[in-house]
């Protein structure tokens, strides 16, 4: 088994009606994200936003290249015990860039790596997101709906 790179993006969808999507990890049901990935050799983070979009969703947007905004933000996490066989030896934390973009709920969304999907309310999608840094991301870039 080739390891893991310890490096990845975090892309927070949301839709023009300010719902959140997230999902539902297949290997562990309790844990619900936005769309992850892990960088590839030669890739750059956008570059692994874009095609984990198309990977996890089914949606390609490489034809804007303004599609998916870099939210420059880095995050350091500790891998979890249970996932730290897929990296190097004593590989104990990664590297996260954020990413965030906005797509239609009305948009066909083909999920291949997870068992669910929900669209909910910011405050919602905060509560239900497993991870810190995810539940960071979309409070800070998720934009509130306007009065």
């Amino acid at each position: 088994m080739a390891y893991k790179r310890p490096e990845s993006v975090l892309v927070v969808v949301y839709s023009d009606q300010h719902q959140v999507l997230l999902l539902q990890r297949k290997d562990d049901p309790e844990f619900w994200q936005s769309v992850t990935g892990t960088l590839e050799d030669g890739e750059t983070p956008a570059m692994t936003a874009f095609r984990e979009v198309k990977e996890e969703l089914g949606i390609d947007l490489s034809d804007d290249p303004m599609a998916i905004i870099d939210c420059h933000t880095v995050n350091q996490f500790a891998i979890r015990p249970r996932w730290r066989y897929r990296y190097p030896p004593n590989t104990y934390s990664n590297t996260e860039y954020v990413f965030c973009t906005q797509i239609s709920q009305s948009a066909t969304i083909i999920l291949t790596e997870h068992l669910a999907l929900e669209w909910l309310s910011k405050q919602q999608a905060i509560e239900r997101a497993w991870s810190p840094s995810n539940r960071r991301a979309i409070e800070a870039f998720v934009p509130e709906p306007k009065s």
